[in-house]
């Protein structure tokens, strides 16, 4: 599945503005969707192309949780997407 998001902005920014804010945007929807257990940490990393400890780092800036509320077998397959 892919998710595009559009804004309307009333203003004219920069290209290196309008960069960076949607690479802040994109970061803040992965943490968000991690946050809310839609995605395991692994994913977050594919997706943003770093590394886990880079996303491990991110969801301290975020309040991401480190070890969110999960069954047996989301962590099971939270494993297997790792690897």
């Amino acid at each position: 599945m892919t998710t595009t998001i559009h804004f309307n902005l009333p203003i004219s920014i920069s290209e290196s503005l309008h960069s960076e804010a949607e690479e802040q945007a994109k970061i803040a929807y992965i943490m968000t969707l991690l946050k809310h257990g839609e995605i395991g940490s692994g994913v977050a990393g594919k997706l943003l192309g770093i590394s886990r400890l880079e996303v491990l780092e991110l969801m301290a800036q975020y309040g991401v949780t480190i070890f969110p509320e999960q069954s047996r077998e989301d962590l099971e397959q939270e494993v297997l997407e790792t690897w």
